[in-house]
């Protein structure tokens, strides 16, 4: 199997060489080849990583079968993130080996875990929306007014009086200091 390591750490003091030198050794016990090694010196909550992007457009050329990595931790910056990776490799039929959490979806074990880690993710994304759901309905119930404020009535009636004027919705838009629905809206109202 054709396989690619990723490997990350945080800052300049720190190294990968371990990381990669332990997924090299892994690799090998598995009768695996490495054809590249990706490596960032970036903090894992950026949302780009050039090495990792790299990776990713390997993974979609399906350039790989197998992406090697030393912790989960390394990989994805958050739950949600790391689904979405997941499900990146999943859909090009590329496995995900993780040494540390002994994930290795080339296996029926790794597969099942994989798994579970979609549902997990889409039972957050659950929980996450039953949550603002209930906040919004708390904040109706104490009267609470949701969304954009209304457009106040002086200021309609300023609307009204430029479009009277002639004065497109665009330069009615930059004079009120409202978006140009917003003055359209307006108009539409009056």
């Amino acid at each position: 199997m054709k396989t690619a390591i990723y490997a990350r750490v945080s800052t300049d003091g720190q190294t990968t060489d371990n990381q990669v030198l332990e997924l090299r050794k892994a690799s090998e016990r598995m009768g695996w080849t490495v054809e590249a090694v990706f490596t960032d010196t970036i903090s894992g909550a950026k949302s780009k990583r050039p090495q990792l992007d790299l990776l990713m457009q390997s993974v979609i050329r399906k350039e790989f079968d197998v992406v090697m990595i030393w912790d989960v931790s390394r990989l994805g910056r958050s739950l949600q993130h790391l689904v979405t990776l997941l499900s990146e490799f999943h859909s090009k039929d590329v496995d995900l080996y993780i040494h540390q959490q002994g994930i290795d979806t080339t296996t029926p074990g790794g597969k099942a875990m994989f798994q579970m880690c979609g549902v997990f993710a889409e039972f957050e994304r659950g929980m996450i929306q039953e949550r603002v759901k209930a906040g919004l309905q708390r904040a109706k119930d104490q009267g609470k007014r949701l969304g954009r404020p209304p457009v106040p009535p002086i200021q309609l009636q300023k609307i009204v009086s430029l479009r009277e004027q002639g004065l497109s919705y665009r330069k009615i838009a930059n004079r009120v200091g409202l978006s140009v629905g917003k003055v359209h809206e307006a108009v539409s109202r009056a």
